[in-house]
């Protein structure tokens, strides 16, 4: 397995990986490596295709008020744990090599983002766009695997894709959820055991929600109301927003149509801030 640190020889790295090959995905990342992040490698070393992980903690996704520093790194682990799953290659470059001195041209969608997490996080999308413009100029991918931990990304990506022709399918793995039904994710390991029983109300409100379709509710009003009431009876839970969307759009839906709505739910749990969501 190749670890790779620059742009040049990222770009050598994808054009030998491609060489005779059918395509080239990409597993992108910003570290710190769970269980999330193993299904998105397993699911693309399993398509046959060479796999390329990038690590990069994107400053441009963090706004004023969130702290890049206390983001979880763990670069040696991370590695290892690649290798042992077949990856081709790791790019972990530098934030100067992504954005090198005087850098100032950037990538912004204007529709799909301004919901949900764009509402309270102004910036956020406009980094990730931004960054895999960036990735997907250097490494070249056929295809890049994401979460449906995070459906507004793959929302505001292939909307990207398709608005700039980028020629690169985005494939969604499932989410993973812990024995307990809390979502993998990073800041999973900043939750004391207190803190981690009310953060499961968010994913409690999701299943009681999937009920109420499944009995025939379809009125989002209705949803909504119940979702919240159940969260807001934990006084360290705060909610952000509890939406019900059309899974392409994210854009507030008034009736549920069975799959292609989803609940989405962000939530600070004290100062750790989560998001969840089901499909409908």
């Amino acid at each position: 397995m190749q670890h790779v640190v620059s742009v040049a020889a990222m770009r050598e790295s994808a054009a030998r990986l491609r060489a005779g090959r059918q395509g080239l995905s990409l597993v992108p990342t910003m570290g710190a490596l769970h269980a999330g992040h193993e299904a998105l490698i397993a699911a693309a070393v399993s398509a046959g295709q060479p796999v390329v992980v990038s690590i990069f903690v994107n400053p441009l996704a963090f706004g004023l008020n969130e702290n890049m520093g206390t983001y979880p790194r763990s670069l040696e682990a991370d590695l290892e744990l690649c290798e042992h799953l077949g990856v081709d290659a790791v790019f972990a470059p530098s934030v100067e090599e992504i954005y090198p001195k005087g850098y100032s041209t950037y990538v912004a969608e204007e529709t799909v983002s301004k919901h949900l997490c764009g509402a309270s996080r102004p910036t956020h999308f406009r980094g990730v766009t931004t960054l895999f413009a960036k990735l997907i100029n250097i490494i070249g991918p056929d295809r890049i695997y994401l979460g449906q931990k995070d459906p507004q990304h793959v929302a505001v990506l292939r909307k990207m894709a398709v608005d700039l022709n980028y020629d690169v399918d985005f494939m969604v793995v499932p989410m993973v959820r812990e024995h307990d039904g809390l979502p993998e994710g990073v800041r999973n390991r900043e939750l004391t055991n207190a803190l981690r029983a009310e953060a499961l109300a968010i994913s409690g409100a999701l299943k009681v929600a999937r009920q109420m379709v499944e009995s025939g509710v379809r009125n989002t009003d209705r949803l909504i109301a119940e979702a919240t009431h159940l969260i807001r009876q934990h006084h360290r839970l705060r909610i952000i927003y509890v939406s019900l969307v059309d899974s392409t759009t994210m854009e507030a839906v008034r009736e549920v149509v069975p799959g292609r709505t989803l609940m989405c739910i962000a939530a600070w749990v004290d100062e750790v801030r989560l998001t969840d969501n089901t499909e409908l």
